[in-house]
């Protein structure tokens, strides 16, 4: 729970800093939004979420 708050935390501020930057348009934001609104409730959702999970632990694993 707290890995997929961050990312959304993570994701909105680079959304937010985006749309200020001019980078990108209201109508594409809205749009990228919605999809991934939509994505979650679908079958593909646990997929993605497993990946995600095993790219963070990956990244986790790693020692500097």
């Amino acid at each position: 729970m707290a890995i997929s708050l961050s990312v959304v935390l993570l994701l909105a501020i680079i959304l937010v800093v985006l749309l200020r930057g001019g980078s990108i348009k209201a109508g594409p934001a809205i749009v990228a939004v919605l999809f991934g609104f939509f994505l979650a409730s679908t079958g593909m959702a646990d997929d993605i979420q497993r990946f995600l999970n095993s790219i963070a632990q990956t990244i986790n694993s790693i020692s500097f």
